[in-house]
């Protein structure tokens, strides 16, 4: 609790790691052969609060969740046809990864959205034509 770690040390794998308590400010350096770094907990979406819908929380809501939100419906979408399943309450805008409600808060979820998403991209383009 109230501790970062401020600095790894290791001149070919990890050795240590200096730790630093936010309380305190007190400084110690602990032995360690790995760290697990655990990132995407908060969304860090408030600046999107007035273009795409979001969950209570600050996640982004995309495809069906959309549907599902108790959002009144001219507030979530303004197309004839239903939302691609990456795509936020903005046509054409999309959210994959940590950022999106419902995901799984792993780099590989964020990498695979990515790539479907870009699919969804193309098809997006294809009916704005």
């Amino acid at each position: 609790t109230h501790t970062s770690v401020i600095e790894a040390k290791g001149d070919t794998s990890l050795e240590a790691l200096v730790l630093q308590n936010a309380v305190t400010g007190a400084t110690e350096t602990v032995p360690a052969r790995s760290l697990f770094i655990f990132i995407g907990a908060i969304p860090h979406t408030g600046w999107l609060e007035d273009l795409v819908q979001r969950d209570g929380r600050g996640y982004i809501l995309t495809g069906p969740d959309l549907q599902t939100a108790n959002i009144p419906p001219h507030q979530v979408w303004s197309r004839d046809r239903p939302p691609f399943l990456l795509e936020t309450s903005l046509p054409g805008v999309f959210a994959v990864g940590d950022v999106r409600h419902g995901s799984i808060k792993r780099v590989a979820s964020g990498v695979g959205e990515g790539s479907i998403c870009v699919q969804f991209v193309h098809q997006y383009l294809g009916d704005v034509r």
